[in-house]
């Protein structure tokens, strides 16, 4: 190891008093140099483990640079670049992040309870697409009661436009949102308004275009795969260095650019036998990065793992939350009818929609059609209600349909109002997808700028994927899939931000439920086993959430008005002596309902409107 000092093990650093500090792992090579592009070319001193170091005292922050390998013409860029100005295949330029001037001092970050979460792309958030763009929507989110932002990946990949997953230099925030401060004035600016950043990072693999890792050691990758590429090599001969760039990465987003927390896309092809997981040694980093911080770690794993969040000391990886596919099937069922492809094993039932509110997921071992009626999750039910995180939308199961149609447009007015309610108010915690807190028109499509041979196959994978929905196989539903590659497909999803005020009706549904989550103290501290449930119709069900000194209810109705005579249903009973009243309804005018009917009729039995969803509160009887 040099006796220079570095902050990171990797990567170009600025030195105090001048120059720049170069090093980089290259098992494969007899010989590394440094070419700067306007500079000298700088040979780098082999260390122990197939490492290169070296001083450049003529470089500074701006210098671009390349590696030399063996003397071979073709240089690379390099795979801990902080910045690709002209993408992956152009040069890496030196960044020093101690020039910018942070205001989030009295920061104290975002743990895992208490959270109500909004996934961002940054290029479609806005017709820009840039980060100081978003920061400009920042105040519209902290006033809806948005608490943390979770931004799709933006690790650097080539092309104009992409979702992200496909990034190739781990390091380097794409050039496409604008240069690395941008994105730490826009961490800044979050803070500075109450709201989180959680960023989502894919350690699984990286994209086939603008890769050079295999130019440096053949052991960045296991020989194993996953659906998207080759698996990196987290445990096998010369895997530590591997191991160390992925935890180094984490914590350089946390210690350099303030975020709060990692979303880990695909935890389950983050294959790894070692000792110690390559999880848990992430998590460990991210911790020590954030210097008492609190963070949040979220994992999205099919099949869903609850080890994962378990603490170390009961065997997990020590993680805080898992994404939740399962409310999101059953709730996708329950609203459109629709049980294909992987939502074949959903019936979307009042039933599921409860388990899925007491115990998270509903599969935690049972058999799974989908999986050949093999036994698809693990054991969850004892996890914390909020290290689930919910959603009626995401970019994945947005972009499942041939339009990119959202929810609300694929079912009825009434039927998306009431489960937003059992969203935002379930003691789960809910994330919303860009533009879903105004109804968006705009679509969110998959999207991917490729070189044409690159294009056409992942077009080509892409139709395959969706023709595991019967109604999606056929040659007219093929047809209508969009293209990819065009962009015509990325500049349809940009939203349209003065759909906040011309559907405010939308806005003031999720405003109102996010306020009575955050601020009715039954809504706001959900304990472990302080809800329970009953189904009280084919479409019909209540959840009773009890609160440290009185209860509420949350009535769910999808199907018709429904007559409840007789009312043979603990969980209706009034709270001791008191009585129910409705403190809000899905059907109020100010959301685009058509009004809410008395809950009680003459007789006082219970009728619950159709399409609708009620919260209900202890109160006074009316006199007489």
């Amino acid at each position: 190891m040099t006796s220079v000092p570095r902050r990171w093990p990797i990567g170009a650093e600025c030195v105090p008093g001048g120059g720049v500090h170069f090093r980089v792992w290259a098992p494969r090579c007899h010989s590394v140099a440094v070419v700067l592009d306007d500079g000298p070319e700088v040979p780098l001193a082999a260390e122990e483990g197939g490492y290169f170091s070296g001083f450049c005292p003529t470089a500074t922050a701006g210098s671009r640079y390349r590696f030399r390998l063996d003397d071979e013409a073709r240089t690379c860029p390099d795979p801990a670049s902080r910045w690709q100005p002209d993408g992956p295949h152009g040069p890496s330029m030196v960044i020093d992040p101690k020039t910018f001037v942070w205001t989030d001092q009295h920061w104290s970050g975002i743990g895992p309870k208490g959270q109500v979460l909004y996934e961002m792309h940054v290029g479609t958030f806005t017709p820009e697409g840039t980060w100081d763009a978003a920061c400009e929507q920042l105040p519209e989110l902290a006033a809806l009661g948005i608490t943390a932002v979770e931004i799709m990946p933006v690790a650097d990949f080539p092309g104009r436009f992409g979702w992200g997953y496909d990034g190739v230099n781990l390091f380097a925030p794409s050039r496409l949102y604008g240069p690395p401060d941008a994105l730490r004035r826009f961490v800044d600016q979050a803070h500075a308004l109450g709201l989180g950043v959680i960023l989502d990072v894919v350690y699984n693999h990286v994209g086939p275009d603008g890769n050079y890792l295999a130019r440096f050691s053949p052991h960045y990758f296991s020989g194993r795969s996953t659906p998207w590429g080759p698996a990196f090599n987290f445990d096998g001969l010369h895997c530590e260095p591997v191991r160390e760039w992925i935890v180094t990465n984490a914590a350089y987003w946390v210690e350099e650019f303030h975020i709060d927390g990692l979303r880990l896309d695909a935890a389950q092809a983050m294959i790894d036998s070692s000792p110690e997981h390559i999880l848990r040694r992430i998590g460990l980093a991210v911790r020590q990065a954030a210097r008492g911080r609190a963070t949040f770690l979220i994992a999205e794993c099919e099949p869903p793992d609850g080890g994962l969040v378990r603490p170390a000391e009961e065997g997990g990886q020590g993680l805080d939350a898992l994404w939740n596919d399962d409310f999101h099937r059953a709730a996708q069922v329950a609203l459109t009818g629709r049980a294909e492809g992987y939502f074949e094993d959903y019936r979307g039932t009042p039933q599921e929609l409860i388990s899925a509110a007491k115990r998270g997921f509903l599969f935690q071992g049972q058999p799974y059609r989908h999986y050949q009626h093999r036994p698809r999750g693990t054991p969850a039910w004892d996890l914390p209600p909020w290290a689930f995180i919910h959603y009626l939308d995401n970019h994945d199961q947005i972009s499942a349909w041939p339009c990119g149609q959202r929810i609300h447009q694929r079912t009825s007015p009434g039927r998306w109002r009431a489960l937003t309610a059992l969203l935002l108010l379930g003691p789960q915690t809910p994330m919303l997808f860009q533009g879903q807190e105004f109804a968006a028109s705009s679509p969110f499509l998959f999207f991917a700028d490729h070189h044409r041979d690159l294009a056409r196959a992942v077009a080509q994978g892409r139709a395959k994927f969706l023709a595991q929905f019967p109604s999606l196989s056929g040659p007219e539903a093929q047809g209508r899939l969009a293209d990819p590659a065009e962009l015509a497909t990325f500049q349809r999803c940009q939203l349209d931000a003065t759909e906040r005020r011309r559907h405010a009706a939308a806005v003031a549904l999720h405003r109102d439920l996010i306020h009575l989550r955050r601020q009715d103290a039954v809504f706001r501290d959900p304990r472990p086993g302080s809800v329970d449930g009953a189904v009280l119709g084919p479409a019909a069900l209540v959840l009773r959430f009890f609160g440290p000194k009185d209860d509420r209810l949350l009535l769910i109705n999808l199907g018709a008005d429904l007559r409840l005579d007789p009312i043979p249903e603990p969980l209706l009973a009034p709270p001791g002596d008191g009585w129910w009243e409705v403190v809000w309804s899905s059907e109020a005018p100010r959301y685009g309902g058509g009004g809410t009917p008395p809950l009680r009729d003459t007789a006082g039995v219970w009728c619950l409107p159709g399409e609708a969803a009620l919260v209900l509160a202890p109160g006074s009887p009316p006199a007489g």
